[in-house]
């Protein structure tokens, strides 16, 4: 048996965006791979759908699982999801809960995964989840996964041992650049724009966050950006 088959199996959530890929790059470290990823009705579903497959390829995942769950489109409630809400200019100085937050999002993916580790027997689920130098999302902090654990503890198999991972929770956006760039992560093949498929826009809070993480560390985004604002 060889040195790799001996790992133990993590189900990584893997979004296709920059986060996830440096997450899954970390995990690859210590696990064998099965890549989930999840189309919730979002506007750039298919380019980031896109991104998971090149990336999972890239990191020769074991297993992948693509999962519907466009019932978050049909509840609404995020400019993400629902087209009627424009995509707002990024202010990176806000405090409030920003319009793009898909509402319990991260729980229902989290449900998915637990339940595919369950049956593959995965001992960790990663997740590239950042609280401290990103949009603010409720699911996204430390004292939910915290919850969420307690959850998977309850509910599944007595012998079921998952544990939820997320090591880049308290890293800024800089430091997430900088952690792929050690590792040789393939950022020219991740995705996290908004709203645009071919180009980034350069104009949502999410490219403008990725864009600051790149320039505050002194590294060129290989993405295409319709606008691309110094940082």
């Amino acid at each position: 048996m060889t040195e790799a088959a001996q790992l133990p199996l993590a189900v990584v959530l893997l979004s296709g965006g920059m986060d996830s890929t440096v997450c899954m790059a970390i995990a690859g470290k210590e696990y064998r791979l099965a890549a989930l990823h999840v189309n919730y009705g979002q506007r750039t579903q298919e380019r980031e759908l896109q991104s998971f497959h090149d990336i999972a390829d890239y990191y020769n995942a074991e297993h992948r699982l693509v999962v519907d769950i466009s019932h978050l489109a049909a509840i609404g409630g995020s400019c993400l999801t629902d087209r009627a809400i424009d995509v707002p200019q990024p202010d990176l100085n806000a405090n409030d809960i920003p319009i793009s937050y898909v509402p319990f999002r991260n729980a229902n993916i989290l449900a998915i995964a637990t339940s595919w580790a369950e049956v593959l027997g995965a001992e960790a689920l990663f997740i590239g989840a950042v609280q401290d130098d990103s949009s603010g999302y409720p699911d996204c902090r430390e004292e939910f996964f915290a919850a969420f654990q307690q959850v998977i503890n309850t509910g599944t198999k007595p012998e079921t041992q998952c544990h939820i991972r997320t090591p880049l929770l308290h890293f800024t956006k800089q430091q997430i650049v900088e952690k792929g760039i050690e590792l040789g992560v393939p950022f020219e093949k991740t995705w996290s724009c908004y709203q645009g498929e071919t180009i980034a826009c350069g104009e949502c809070d999410s490219c403008a966050l990725r864009l600051r993480g790149f320039a505050r560390a002194g590294a060129h985004d290989p993405l295409p950006y319709n606008h691309r604002p110094d940082y």
